[in-house]
């Protein structure tokens, strides 16, 4: 009884206003995190979120090589005489097709987060607003390499051979980046606007797939009908496919190159400050 009672005296004792507010004070207040360790932050949290669900990488490895093997192997004897030939042609177009298409997966994540009711938190921090959606493109851009990476090692054994060596890959693959940093802006955006994660799926794939199938991946747009070819040559698919075809084959497409940048800036410039109303007001 007479443990307890100290115990319980000792529990009940009064602080004083003066200890604990030299407790308080004793350390400086840690700075204010800046908006690099943020977003980074966040971006190592979309890697974790690979790290537990590795399944996630299905999109980015087994996707883009079946797509490669099937339209390599259906259509490459009829469009260009032999699978050997079409693939010089066709894997860069694979190579954007499947990066830009898995872009849309950001829009998705930001989703569930809302859903889940992480984005509240979020928001109640003391961080640089932004981080939270540069963070999940951040994270994506690894998604982005990993699939780039694959698509070229199967690429390499099946008989491709880029004319512009070590420097004109990266130089594609960079550009590739770039262009999907800014076009999963569009995909944030309809991650915040939508209710559900399907919701976000299907509008998604019904602008991805016209502007993916309509232009250049597969077959040149020169034997397409007129009217076709005023919208193929003017999609910016087309143009980050020329661009990273040209890079990767040795030249270098200056034209193609400044539309893909133009396109990029576009999307940052126009869906970058919508995507950040929608979530100050979410």
């Amino acid at each position: 009884m007479s443990t307890t009672a100290s115990t319980g005296s000792r529990e009940l004792t009064p602080v004083s206003a003066e200890s604990l507010a030299a407790l308080l004070v004793a350390r400086k207040r840690p700075p204010r995190p800046g908006s690099l360790s943020t977003s980074l932050t966040f971006g190592w949290r979309a890697v974790l979120k690979i790290k537990h669900v590795p399944e996630q990488l299905f999109d980015v490895t087994a996707f883009p090589i079946m797509n490669l093997l099937m339209f390599t192997y259906l259509f490459g004897g009829a469009l260009a005489g032999s699978p050997g030939d079409y693939i010089q042609f066709v894997l860069p177009g694979i190579l954007v097709m499947s990066v830009v298409m898995i872009t849309m997966y950001t829009g998705v994540s930001v989703n569930t987060d809302i859903e889940k009711g992480v984005f509240d938190r979020f928001r109640s921090l003391p961080i640089w607003r932004p981080s939270a959606m540069v963070g999940y493109l951040l994270g994506d851009a690894l998604r982005y390499t990993i699939a780039s990476v694959v698509m070229l090692t199967v690429g390499l054994v099946l008989g491709y051979r880029p004319g512009g060596g070590v420097g004109g890959v990266v130089a594609g693959i960079a550009l590739l980046l770039v262009f999907s940093f800014a076009f999963s802006w569009i995909w944030t955006m309809f991650g915040l606007m939508l209710r559900t994660e399907k919701s976000v799926m299907s509008t998604s794939m019904m602008v991805i797939f016209p502007l993916t199938f309509l232009s250049n991946v597969f077959v040149d747009p020169k034997t397409m009908p007129g009217w076709l070819q005023a919208f193929v040559n003017n999609n910016p698919i087309t143009h980050l496919a020329s661009a990273v075809r040209g890079l990767m084959a040795g030249d270098w497409p200056a034209g193609e190159i400044a539309w893909s940048l133009g396109w990029t800036a576009f999307f940052v410039a126009v869906f970058g400050p919508v995507t950040m109303r929608l979530y100050n007001r979410k």
